[in-house]
């Protein structure tokens, strides 16, 4: 019975459910977080949406490599850190912008969206952890899940420093703050892949 295969099989099958479930709750966060960024003009929010959409385009690259050869995983995981840079390298356009353009952030909106937002990626969190030091797909999902919750502290912050100081700067700051941790995240994966590629030589 230890060749039939069957540990590998749940092992598969659980990988895909929390997957699945990850890739829900980011992509319907993304959907509330880049409305209310918008109405909110906060940049914090909006780089948070686009890092929400970021990691669920992630989490379904994952999908596609659970149960696949190892060379797939790392493939999958590699592209995951791309499109991360990609994604970080315009949410600090986005800032550049609205840093010349100006804004005027709403404070209690932003810590609002933002404990919302660090009570769904506490949950990811939770789901991906015990595959942390799994394979290079999952330990891209725990990457990024763990980055999610760092910047969420930042929004509710940024969002009480608006308030007190009643200046957009704060937000801006934590904005430039999360592109540079979504694509340091994503460096990271990409050397995570091409040195599990290596080993593979």
């Amino acid at each position: 019975m230890s060749d039939c295969g069957c540990k590998v099989e749940i092992k598969n099958k659980e990988e895909s459910r929390i997957l699945i479930i990850l890739l829900s709750i980011n992509a319907t966060m993304f959907f509330i977080e880049i409305a209310l960024g918008i109405i909110s003009e906060s940049t914090a929010l909006i780089a948070d949406s686009l890092d929400m959409l970021a990691d669920a385009a992630v989490y379904g690259i994952g999908l596609y490599a659970v149960g696949k050869a190892a060379i797939v995983k790392i493939k999958a995981a590699y592209i995951s850190g791309i499109f991360q840079v990609l994604l970080g390298i315009l949410v600090f356009i986005d800032i550049v912008r609205r840093t010349i353009l100006g804004s005027e952030p709403e404070s209690i909106l932003m810590i609002s969206v933002g404990i919302l937002a660090l009570i769904a990626n506490l949950i990811c969190l939770q789901l991906i952890s015990k595959h942390k030091n799994g394979e290079v797909h999952m330990r891209a999902s725990w990457v990024f899940s763990k980055n999610d919750v760092i910047a969420n502290l930042g929004i509710i912050f940024a969002g009480i420093l608006v308030y007190l100081l009643d200046s957009r700067f704060p937000d801006i700051l934590i904005g430039l703050i999360i592109s540079m941790v979504v694509i340091r995240g994503g460096i990271h994966i990409i050397k995570d892949a091409q040195n599990e590629r290596r080993k593979l030589q």
